[in-house]
């Protein structure tokens, strides 16, 4: 066994970084299935990147955003238009989506995640399962829409800071007509609660 000593708490997290501790070993270990657990991915990203500061997921994410667009048009010469702006159903106003950006028959949804959630939508190539629904939203609003690309950036990682995952309508068509007519029958139920309450 070796032993490090430091004097200050910064040197003593700055050693710690992609190393399994203690505290971490809880985050990679996985007992059922196969695959790996997101430390897994945080031993990557701290090998591969600059440590993260105390700025909010959601700052951050709103503050990278305009970044993640103007790379994704510098990569693939496509023009995006990123005005602020709510898309809805011709039908039911009360189905939408606010895109980060749109084309004439493309959207992009700008994700900077953690470093860690980086790397791992990059090693799988998948777009986390917390953004499922809100990738068919996008053709359950617009019917016309194509593609939908997700830009995944994080400019503190040195390798891959920025990468698309890329939606074709013809691959979720069936869940996005399963989720319109959900969300339909949700709508109708709240409308008929509203009017009994209210009438």
């Amino acid at each position: 066994m070796k032993t490090f000593k430091f004097e200050t708490r910064e040197e003593w997290l700055m050693a710690r970084r992609g190393k399994i501790t203690g505290s971490r070993l809880k985050d990679i270990v996985v007992k059922r299935g196969t695959g790996y657990k997101i430390g897994f991915y945080e031993l990557i990203a701290e090998k591969l990147g600059i440590p993260a500061d105390d700025e909010s997921a959601m700052d951050r994410g709103t503050r990278l955003e305009s970044e993640a667009v103007e790379q994704f048009t510098k990569e693939t010469g496509k023009k995006v238009d990123t005005s602020l702006v709510m898309w809805t159903r011709e039908e039911n106003e009360n189905i939408a989506i606010s895109p980060d950006g749109f084309g004439k028959d493309f959207a992009v949804e700008a994700k900077c995640l953690s470093s860690a959630r980086h790397i791992e939508a990059w090693l799988t190539k998948k777009i986390p399962d917390e953004y499922e629904y809100q990738k068919l939203q996008y053709f359950i609003v617009n019917d016309k829409l194509k593609k939908l690309y997700f830009l995944f950036y994080d400019p503190r990682l040195l390798y891959k800071p920025f990468f698309t995952i890329e939606v074709k309508r013809e691959d979720v068509e069936e869940e996005v007509q399963e989720y319109l007519e959900y969300q339909k029958n949700i709508l109708e139920r709240v409308d008929e609660i509203v009017n009994d309450l209210t009438f």
